[in-house]
């Protein structure tokens, strides 16, 4: 086998031979991402190297001959110069709509067609996915990792800078024969603050549940030490053994096995006061940076749900809601769920595409 990181090298010298800048930076990008995958699957190659080393959506059809050349060893087409290219008017038609101007259309290039389908995908709202779409979304969910929030630690390390570390100090002089020749510093480095995730599986925030679980994997593969996962819907049950597992595939499966209430109703206050009375007050939540999940649709009373919020407010770092309702365009959190959560939240954000996603894993990361 040829070396891998000889193959992307040439392969990224192709993409600039066929038009595409594929830039020194990005080509660092596709050997992490490609460190990261199955070097002897083509097609988790093809993402890694259309999602990193592409840089406008002229650079797709390049980059899709230029693949095919090197990796497939078959001859590209030959396409028209760019400078003859017709402009295409009715740039929002159908994708896949049938032509109605005949052969003539043949020879004008699709603008539509041309738009990313990624940085499309990724602003679309996941309950209106196909299931080609879904498929899509899973492969951008596997490249996102991210980061965990940062806390200072009460240890103290030694550094090229801080504050005198005397007992080193003075070490040092007594084996320098009393001399102090140099002065020895310490600093408290930064630790990984816990990540709690709570989310929910009720009937409700059924087409979110996959897409959510899939982002609590990759936080938990980041970070497993310090991240924690549960699900709630009529009851509590903690999924953080089966998040663990490497594949998303089969730890969504082992989450599905072990959640009794899929689908089910919704009694948060009831729930969080579990989650809090077992976990949170013993530690978990202390100190953490709280994500809940939810939609904010209550079947209790409200005033519960007001009452364990605030408590869970005085335990945590930071309190983060994630509605995927809002990301919907005039969307307003008047559910009674909401009223009554919303006053111990510190950030409101949505969850309904990629996008957002990546939005919720900065928000976690600078808080």
């Amino acid at each position: 086998m040829r070396d891998v990181v000889d193959t992307v090298l040439g392969f990224a010298r192709t993409l600039r031979h066929a038009g595409v800048a594929a830039s020194p930076d990005r080509v660092e990008a596709m050997l992490a991402a490609v460190g990261a995958l199955d070097v002897l699957d083509a097609t988790a190659v093809y993402w890694a190297g259309r999602l990193t080393l592409c840089g406008s959506p002229d650079d797709l059809e390049r980059y899709d001959a230029a693949f095919t050349a090197w990796f497939g060893g078959e001859v590209p087409r030959r396409t028209r110069p760019m400078q003859e290219e017709k402009p295409q008017l009715a740039a929002m038609a159908p994708l896949e709509a049938g032509s109605a101007a005949g052969e003539e259309s043949e020879d004008v290039p699709d603008v539509a067609g041309r738009a990313s389908p990624d940085e499309v995908l990724r602003h679309r709202d996941v309950a209106e996915l196909t299931v080609a779409e879904r498929e899509h979304l899973r492969r951008l969910f596997a490249l996102l990792v991210p980061a965990s929030p940062m806390r200072p630690s009460r240890r103290r390390r030694p550094d090229a800078h801080g504050t005198v570390h005397a007992s080193r100090t003075v070490r040092r002089a007594l084996h320098d024969g009393g001399e102090v020749t140099r002065l020895l510093h310490r600093r408290a480095r930064p630790r990984p603050r816990r990540v709690v995730l709570l989310i929910d599986v009720s009937g409700s925030m059924g087409p979110y549940a996959d897409a959510l679980l899939r982002f609590a994997h990759a936080a938990v593969q980041a970070h497993p030490v310090a991240t924690e996962v549960f699900t709630i819907g009529t009851r509590l049950t903690r999924v953080t053994r089966e998040m663990r597992l490497r594949d998303p595939d089969r730890a969504l499966a082992a989450s599905g096995t072990a959640i009794p209430d899929w689908s089910g109703g919704t009694r948060l206050g009831e729930v969080l006061k579990a989650f809090l009375d077992r976990w949170g007050q013993r530690g978990t939540a202390r100190g953490a940076v709280v994500v809940i999940c939810s939609d904010g649709w209550e079947r209790g009373g409200t005033e519960v749900l007001a009452e364990q919020m605030a408590r869970l407010r005085r335990l945590a770092h930071a309190v983060v809601w994630v509605n995927p309702h809002k990301g919907r365009e005039g969307y307003q959190p008047l559910t009674g769920g909401m009223q009554a959560a919303l006053p111990s939240v510190d950030h409101f954000v949505a969850g309904h595409s990629m996008a957002a996603f990546e939005e919720l894993a900065g928000v976690i990361s600078r808080v």
